[in-house]
Order: structure tokens, then C-alpha cells, then sequence
């Protein structure tokens, strides 16, 4: 009998199984090829716009995907440098074939872990409470939770022209029954789609056309426990192309001929990550789109053709690959295809990952109709969590969307539902000059200490790193410019800032929109913080205003979150709801009045009808 059983290895599964073992509970993972945990079907990087950030939280919480990243890198890029710190995010290209090797190693370290090669057929389920699973080969094991991230592998068929083969990524097995096992307990059941671009070999590009694209020259990392960083000088390049007028007139001559477009297709795809199909049909104002060359792995002569997504036959892919600038000559290794698989309506969870239909089962990653390691590894760790504190008897860990991504992410899927790939884009959070790449451990720390992920020594250098920032802050106001100072003067108007007028301290002077704490630390005297506590007090100093008035936002808003709707409503009873607002709370379940408010559909007279009723009924 198992505390934890965890379906699927993938970046949900990884996080999924190390949270609860981590703890001492007894954990099983059951996967249909080891080697396969922790591997890249898709590009070989990690992070990016709010989905790096994630990566962060994870870490934060407790979790190994940053520690896993840091090991593993040959490039880490800080994205939008030029932009405000509430749209900066890591991006690190990793190694194919090591960064797997590193996770599978990480599992097989791991207490508490049992590991079992193969797929699981059917859910032991009984007064609608999951008690365990049965594999193919007719084995049962029993489980107070299970959480189930099978990934793209559900009924899983690669599509590429008009052919359609059943097969999961890479042409592994796929899972042939469980998603109709879950349809018969009651799930919602939709199909959906994404894609893969092709490799190339990397020694038959000519980068002369090319543009280079490095690392960041800076000690840059996801984990906070990381304390190793490589040179930029020692860092893999990547390289920018274009698509032009050829590639786009041979794409919409042979549109018919794209599984896409031809008919085969039955799941929605990735708005945010179309293929090159969808983005010629759709923008065909452009001239041209972005394509990066990505190498895969230092052991491997592979170039990762990113942005090039499509399911055209091979003879049409030849004719595109070798139409782009550079890659007139180059030798295609691996052709590009669509994937189409099943996954569960995300209108059937709870905000923690629970299910609705079926007690103790819990989902994450891709079968809840997300897209993104970054999105599996997040849910993994929170649908982790919270099968912890299911076993221990304890409430669910549910993060707000002013406290984290993941907040956001969980929210938006249990909330509003999707049709498509899920992904996380900054433009999602209402609060992300709260949810920063610096300070995910401000916002998330205390929560993975408490569940016991974080150790007490961990934690207390989180305090440690605070207090050196909150003191250097604090020390700040006490040092004083004047007039006088022809050094500080001549900096300002070296930079185009204005002289002195009068005297000002150095927190003030860093308020000014051209001044850091970096440019006029030598001016400052001597400080023992690290480059990223020194970026902390420059964003908490010269942000402050915009994140004050951000959390007097929040604040108005935390009434109606903490406000929470009884699980044994009966909406048909509020006699003045409208109908729509009816059927969509009957549908989502809410847990909060806050959480009604951002159903679709909803609008503000809804609320205050059921704000007077909670009030009448329950006194709420």
C-alpha cells in the first residue's frame, strides 16, 4: 500500500513523485520506459517568458526542475533586459541527453521511491474514491492518492500529410485505453494537438547567414541553491534565420497537403506556439518569421529548428528547410510531425489538482490541457504537494494569483477551461510586478518549508539573504550626496541625469529612472551581497511605488478570496442569479467568490446577488 503513486514520468511525474517521497511518504512511480523520464520530445530548452519564472516558483517550493536546469545548461539568457523586471525571465538551452540522465539519476537517489516499468490500463475506483491502478499485465497496486501526468500519450496518434500513425512521441507506446477508462468514471474527454519541428545536422548550416544569438554575460541561474555558473565565453551559440517569400508561397501552395489543413486533423492546436502553417495563413502581412537554430546536445550533431513546427509531407518539409537562409545545404536528420492525444476537461478540477469526479486522484502537466515542460513541472509539484497534505489529513496548498504563476496557471484552467494548449504568457497575470523572477522565493518559500520540502537550514538562509537586503536598504538612507559631490555629478551627467540641486540619499538617488545601485555602488563603500540580492535591492527601491500601489490592489481584492462559497450550495435556489451565471457555476463549482467573479459569463450584479445570499443563508 503506497501513500503516493504517480502515473507518468515526464516533468509532471518527476515533481510529482520527488515532492511526497521527499517527505518520507511512501511513493511509487510507474512508468513504461525509465529511460525515458525526463526527456526533451520537443525543443531542448527550459524557461522563457513567465514560464521561466515558473521555473522559479518551482524551485522555490522546494522542487528539482531548476536545480536539474543549472546542472544541465550549455546557454542561460535573461529575456527582455531592455523591459521592466515583471517580463524578465530565464531561458537556458540544456543538454539533450544529460539533462534526462541527471533526472533519472536524481530518482533512482531518491528515499521513499519505488520505481515500475509499465502502463497503467485502468483506476481501482470504488464509492468514487481512487484506491489504486491495475497495469496491463493485471497487477494492482493500491494507494491513498494517485496523480496521473501521462502527458501526450493518451490515444496518442502522429500526423504528418495525410498519414495518421497511433504512436506517442518519438514513436514510444502510447497509452491505448486509459482516457476512455476515464470517460466511462465521468470525465469530459477533448482531443488536442501540438507539433514538433525538424533537426538538422549542425555541421552542414552555413552560419554566415545566420545571425549569432549568445548567453548573458552574468551569474545567472533558477535555483537559489545553485552556486556554480558557466563562463558566457564557454556557453553554446544559438543562431537567428528567416523564413522568406519561397518558404511562404511553398506553404500556401501545398496547404491541402498539411495535416492541418487537410482535414485529418480533429484536435485544437497551440495559439501560442502555431505552426509555421498557422503563422503564414494567419499573418500574411509578415515578410518573414523568426527562426532560431538551437543546438540539441554536446553529443549530438543536431540542430534544433525552432519556430518551424509543421506537419507537411517530407518531400514539401525538404523543400521549406532548405529554402531557409543557411540551411541551403543542410542534411535534415529528423522530419517535423503533429501529435494529437486525449485530455480531460480542466472544468472537473479543484484548485488543487484534486479531481471532481473521483476522490484522491489528482492530474498535472498535459492531460489538463496544458502545454510546456515548464506548465507539467508546476502542476507536478503543486498536485505533489497537495496529495501530501492529503494523506496527512491537512488543507490544500492553493496559491492566489497575486503569489505565483502557478497560481495564475491553476486558476485560469479550473476557472475558465481551455480548448486548446494552454500556455503561460505574462499578459495572463493581472499582478506580475508582484510575480518576479528575483523574488519567487519571497512569495513561495514559507509554503515549501512548511509542507517540509525546504529544510530549516534552507530556510533560514532565505531569512539571512532578507535581512542583508532589508539592512542594505536601510543603510542606504543613511548615506548622503550633496551638491558638493563632483564625483556623483559627473557621473549623473554622464548618464544624462541632472546634477545635484541639493542634498539626497543614496535610496533617493537611485529612485531616479537612469540610476542603480549598480552604477553607483563604487560610491557606496563595500558590501558583501551576491549579484542577485544587489539586483533585489534595486528593484525594491526603484519599484516601490508601482508595487505599493499593486498591493493595495491585491488587498481589495483579498476579501472576496478569502470568501469562500459552501461546497453544498444550491445555485438553483438564488432566485435572482441570471441563467447563464447559473449554469456556469453549476459547471465550475467555484471554491470562491473571487474565483465566480473570473468565470466567463459572470458579470458584477451576479456577485452581489450571491454575495446577499451566502450572507442571508450562511451568514458568510
Amino acid at each position: 500500500m503506497y501513500d503516493v503513486i504517480v502515473v507518468g514520468a515526464g516533468h509532471a511525474g518527476i515533481e510529482a513523485c520527488l515532492a511526497p517521497a521527499r517527505v518520507g511518504l511512501k511513493t511509487l512511480l510507474i512508468t513504461s520506459h525509465f529511460e525515458n523520464a525526463g526527456q526533451m520530445p520537443c525543443n531542448t530548452a527550459i524557461g522563457g517568458p513567465a514560464k521561466g519564472i515558473i521555473v522559479r516558483e518551482v524551485d522555490a517550493l522546494g522542487g528539482q526542475m531548476g536545480k536539474s536546469a543549472d546542472a544541465c545548461y550549455t546557454q542561460m539568457k535573461m529575456l527582455n533586459t531592455a523591459k521592466g523586471p515583471g517580463v524578465q525571465a530565464l531561458r537556458a538551452q540544456e543538454d539533450k541527453k544529460k539533462y534526462p540522465r541527471y533526472m533519472q539519476q536524481v530518482l533512482r537517489n531518491q528515499d521513499h521511491l519505488d520505481i515500475v516499468e509499465s502502463m497503467v490500463e485502468d483506476l481501482v475506483v470504488e464509492d468514487g474514491v481512487c484506491k489504486g491502478v491495475i497495469l496491463e499485465d493485471g497487477r494492482v497496486f493500491e494507494s491513498t492518492t494517485t496523480i496521473l501526468t501521462t502527458g501526450t500519450y493518451l490515444k496518442a496518434e502522429i500526423l504528418v500529410g495525410a498519414t495518421k500513425t497511433p504512436s506517442g512521441p518519438d514513436n514510444e507506446r502510447y497509452s491505448k485505453y486509459l482516457s476512455g477508462k476515464l470517460a466511462n468514471l465521468g470525465f469530459r474527454i477533448q482531443r488536442l494537438k501540438t507539433g514538433t519541428p525538424p533537426r538538422v545536422a549542425a555541421d552542414t548550416i552555413d552560419y554566415s547567414k545566420t545571425e549569432v544569438q549568445p548567453g548573458t554575460n552574468a551569474k545567472l541561474a533558477f535555483s537559489y541553491e545553485t552556486t556554480k555558473f558557466i563562463p558566457v565565453e564557454e556557453q553554446d551559440t544559438c543562431w537567428l534565420t528567416y523564413t522568406n517569400e519561397t518558404i511562404h508561397k511553398l506553404i500556401l501552395d501545398n496547404l491541402d497537403k498539411s495535416s492541418m489543413y487537410s482535414g485529418i486533423v480533429k484536435g485544437i492546436g497551440p495559439r501560442y506556439c502555431p505552426s509555421i502553417e498557422d503563422k503564414v495563413v494567419k499573418f500574411r502581412d509578415k515578410e518573414r518569421h523568426q527562426i532560431f537554430l538551437e543546438p540539441e546536445s554536446r553529443e549530438m550533431n543536431s540542430i534544433y529548428v525552432q519556430g518551424f513546427s509543421t506537419s507537411m509531407p517530407h518531400d514539401i518539409q525538404d523543400k521549406m528547410v532548405h529554402a531557409l537562409p543557411g540551411l541551403e545545404n543542410c542534411k535534415i536528420l529528423k522530419y517535423a510531425y503533429a501529435i494529437e492525444y486525449d485530455a480531460i476537461d480542466p472544468l472537473q478540477l479543484k484548485p488543487s489538482l484534486e479531481t471532481k469526479v473521483i476522490k484522491n486522484l489528482f492530474t498535472a502537466g498535459q492531460i489538463n490541457g496544458t502545454s510546456g515542460y515548464e506548465e507539467a513541472a508546476g502542476q507536478g509539484m503543486i498536485a505533489g504537494i497537495n496529495a501530501i497534505h492529503k494523506v496527512r489529513g491537512e488543507k490544500p496548498l492553493i496559491l492566489r494569483r497575486d503569489e505565483a504563476y502557478l497560481g495564475v496557471l491553476i486558476d485560469d484552467l479550473v476557472t475558465k477551461g481551455t480548448k486548446e494548449p494552454y500556455r503561460m504568457l505574462t499578459s495572463r497575470a493581472e499582478y506580475r510586478l508582484l510575480l518576479r523572477h528575483d523574488n519567487a522565493d519571497t512569495r513561495l518559500r514559507k509554503y515549501g518549508h512548511q509542507v517540509g520540502l525546504v529544510n530549516d537550514a534552507l530556510y533560514q538562509q532565505y531569512l539571512d539573504k532578507m535581512a542583508r537586503i532589508d539592512g542594505e536598504i536601510e543603510r542606504l538612507k543613511t548615506i548622503r550626496f550633496t551638491p558638493k559631490d563632483e564625483e556623483i555629478n559627473n557621473l549623473l551627467e554622464s548618464i544624462g541625469s541632472t546634477r545635484l540641486k541639493e542634498g539626497i540619499s543614496a535610496k533617493e538617488l537611485i529612485q531616479r529612472p537612469e540610476v542603480s545601485y549598480n552604477l553607483i555602488k563604487d560610491y557606496i563603500g563595500e558590501t558583501d551581497l551576491t549579484d542577485e540580492e544587489q539586483t533585489r535591492v534595486n528593484i525594491n527601491i526603484k519599484y516601490k511605488g508601482y508595487i505599493d500601489k499593486t498591493l493595495r490592489q491585491v488587498e481589495k481584492m483579498r476579501s472576496m478570496e478569502e470568501k469562500e462559497i459552501p461546497s453544498d450550495i444550491d445555485y438553483h435556489k438564488i432566485i435572482n442569479l441570471s441563467l447563464e451565471a447559473r449554469e456556469k457555476l453549476l459547471k465550475v463549482h467555484p471554491v470562491t467568490v473571487a474565483q465566480a467573479s473570473r468565470i466567463s459569463g459572470i458579470n458584477p450584479a451576479d456577485i452581489s446577488v450571491l454575495l446577499i445570499y451566502l450572507k442571508s443563508e450562511y451568514g458568510e
